[in-house]
């Protein structure tokens, strides 16, 4: 079995929540600059009264905005929902349970 650090293992976590960091940043920039296009297309096809400011035209950015905010929680209060001591826990019963499955296997 390899003998791994828990530098290692820090440093392996950093760059996987660097990564989502870094996806995150690149799903919101995306996120606006569709949703200002969007925005932008619509306010070119409004009648002579019409108003922008209208459900029917913010409700993409919106609904779409919310998932962003959830994403957002996802990734920097990783530990809002379930914590961080759930998330260690149910890694040790994983590997508890492969390893008494690989035992069972070489039986």
């Amino acid at each position: 079995m390899e003998n791994i650090s828990k530098d290692d293992i820090r440093y392996k976590k950093a760059e996987r929540r660097v990564k989502k960091i870094k996806n995150f940043y690149v799903f919101t920039f995306i996120y606006f600059a569709v949703n200002i296009f969007i925005l932008f297309l619509n306010y070119r096809e409004l009648k002579p009264n019409e108003t922008i400011w209208q459900l029917k035209y913010f409700s993409l950015p919106l609904f779409w905005g919310i998932g962003v905010i959830g994403y957002a929680m996802s990734i920097f209060l990783p530990g809002f929902l379930f914590g961080n001591r759930w998330e260690e826990k149910k890694i040790k019963e994983l590997m508890e349970k492969e390893k008494q499955n690989n035992a069972k296997e070489s039986e």
